[in-house]
């Protein structure tokens, strides 16, 4: 039975930042953030050549190990076969474990450019498909999720399929994102949350979660009261102090700041007129940045774009 046909030309993706959780809705919750990797991949004769620039360049490796790599790679086994070379060319700017879901991005940009570049793949990994394939390979939906479609993502599990709905976030929110010099591992965040937690805490982070739906879509003068956490934040704190007393005085000030995903990173969501004060607030241990918000999720663009 003959392989899938590839496309002669390079293909280019963009994916955006993500941040997950938001405060409340842990591992269901996340907003794409305007800050972009973009990746071209052209399918060769023969090899894998990767050139690497920006965020990563000096650490991550050139080879089958590369977790773009084996993103296109499951994608392309998903589509029936694999091309004969690949030649991929990364631009990174998502910094790494920081907790603004530079796997995800990577991750998201192998899938769809397998997609983009496989003639007739549309039919085989359809916009479903893809969600299911990004999760099965991060191993959760919420940053995936956002990377895919843009804007603000409710994601969850039925049936061990990965399911999402996006919604569109208030236009007035400008996010800000305080990034600390130095990463900590998702896992060695995730190995800190207890396996148990109080019925109390559970009950306020639902009602919470449910109001941060609200606040980030329709009412933003809610984003205080709605971003407020008991299920992971105090618990991860311990390795990352000064994100969490980051976070503590942000909101001391009336300014709704949460851990981004599983950190160390520390996300304002500020607005026009205060956007500039808190990115001011960022003191010379953090590299703080105003960013949009992205609406587009993972595309497919023009590579003289």
């Amino acid at each position: 039975m003959a392989g899938p046909a590839f496309r002669a030309a390079a293909v280019r993706v963009r994916v955006p930042a993500t941040s997950a959780n938001l405060g409340p809705g842990f591992d269901a919750l996340g907003l794409a953030l305007g800050l972009y990797d973009d990746v071209v991949v052209r399918v060769a004769d023969s090899g894998l050549h990767i050139d690497i620039a920006g965020e990563g360049g000096e650490t991550l490796p050139r080879d089958e190990s590369h977790l773009l790599v084996r993103s296109l790679r499951t994608a392309f086994d998903l589509l029936g076969g694999q091309p004969r070379g690949l030649e991929i060319v990364c631009a990174n700017r998502i910094p790494h474990g920081r907790g603004l879901g530079s796997s995800s991005a990577a991750i998201c940009a192998g899938i769809v450019a397998a997609r983009a570049v496989t003639i007739g793949a549309e039919s085989k990994l359809d916009d479903t498909a893809l969600l299911e394939l990004a999760t099965e390979i991060e191993g959760h939906p919420d940053n995936v999720a956002a990377c895919l479609l843009g804007g603000f993502t409710l994601s969850w599990m039925e049936g061990g399929a990965a399911r999402a709905i996006r919604m569109e976030p208030a236009d007035s929110i400008v996010p800000v994102v305080f990034v600390p010099a130095k990463p900590v591992l998702t896992e060695t965040a995730r190995g800190l949350l207890p396996r148990t937690v109080p019925h109390v805490d559970a009950a306020a982070n639902a009602g919470r979660a449910a109001l941060l739906v609200e606040a980030l879509t329709r009412r933003p003068e809610l984003l205080l009261p709605a971003t407020e956490d008991r299920l992971h934040q105090e618990y991860r704190a311990p390795a990352m102090p000064e994100s969490a007393a980051l976070v503590e005085r942000l909101r001391g000030d009336g300014i709704p700041a949460v851990i981004s995903g599983a950190g160390p990173t520390v996300m304002a969501l500020a607005d026009a007129g205060t956007a500039d004060k808190v990115e001011a607030l960022a003191g010379t241990d953090w590299a703080a940045n105003r960013l949009s918000l992205d609406v587009q999720g993972a595309s497919v663009l023009p590579l003289a774009t």
